[in-house]
């Protein structure tokens, strides 16, 4: 990956979003600044998700994110795993918030399928085959842009704030309004790879995804009321500062690779 990236994802240093296994949670953010090393955080300035709220969500043992796109297959960033191909290493955690839950349901991974051409810059996004299904709600995506616009949901078990690695074993929520690419450019410039990644975020900051919130989905209601995933929470540089947008990998461009990638999974 690129080191100008920060992951979202657990212990790594790129700016990407995946957070140490045990350092769960959602919480107002510091937006003092510190180093891409020191950043291994989760959703930031959110509140307690319910039980049931997100069904679809699910936490992977590496420190991500996922959603169940499908009852045996889970989407998720690609700068989480570690390539492709056969793989029962990692623990999908489904069915509740708290992944300290007695009645969380846990089931190994079969198989990973990382996007073709993944590189570090850009299609960040991933299949996991389960060895059985889940008897969870699926969730949706989105196959053209028109909902990527508005208001989304993120959620996830990342740190609470930038810098921290500590957090609560519980779901987190937020809104996070959509940023235009432009917008977005002022601060990330051609880091930004517009056809595939999708920026959302407040102005003032103080909200965001951050370290081990990776993988997990950005989403909204459609016309229908339904739920549909927008986006994969993919990077950023530091976690809700002020004029630094997240970005997601844009769900819509990659629909036809997906459904063909889980379809041979």
């Amino acid at each position: 990956m690129l080191s100008h990236h920060i992951s979202r994802r657990t212990g790594i240093s790129l700016a990407k979003r995946a957070a140490a296994v045990g350092a769960v949670a959602l919480a107002v953010a510091s937006l003092q600044p510190v180093s891409a090393q020191a950043a291994s955080t989760r959703i930031v300035g959110g509140t307690t998700a319910a039980q049931n709220e997100f069904p679809f969500m699910v936490h992977l043992s590496m420190g991500c994110g996922g959603a169940l796109y499908k009852k045996d297959v889970v989407l998720t960033a690609a700068h989480c795993m570690s390539g492709s191909g056969n793989n029962t290493s990692i623990t999908v955690t489904a069915g509740v918030n708290d992944l300290n839950s007695s009645a969380a349901i846990k089931v190994k991974s079969k198989k990973v399928k990382v996007a073709p051409g993944y590189n570090g810059n850009g299609k960040d996004w991933a299949l996991i085959k389960l060895a059985r299904p889940i008897d969870k709600p699926t969730l949706k995506i989105a196959t053209t842009d028109q909902y990527n616009r508005g208001t989304f949901t993120i959620a996830g078990w990342g740190d609470t704030e930038e810098g921290a690695n500590t957090g609560t074993t519980k779901l987190r929520k937020a809104s996070v309004p959509f940023v235009a690419d432009r917008v977005c450019k002022r601060h990330y410039g051609n880091r930004l790879v517009s056809k595939e990644e999708l920026c959302a975020g407040w102005q003032s900051g103080g909200i965001d995804t951050c370290q081990g919130d990776s993988g997990g989905p950005m989403f909204r209601k459609d016309d229908a009321g339904k739920m549909i995933q927008v986006g994969i929470v993919s990077w950023g540089d530091g976690c809700a500062r002020a004029g630094v947008p997240g970005v997601y990998t844009e769900v819509s461009h990659f629909a036809s690779d997906i459904a063909r990638a889980a379809a041979a999974l």
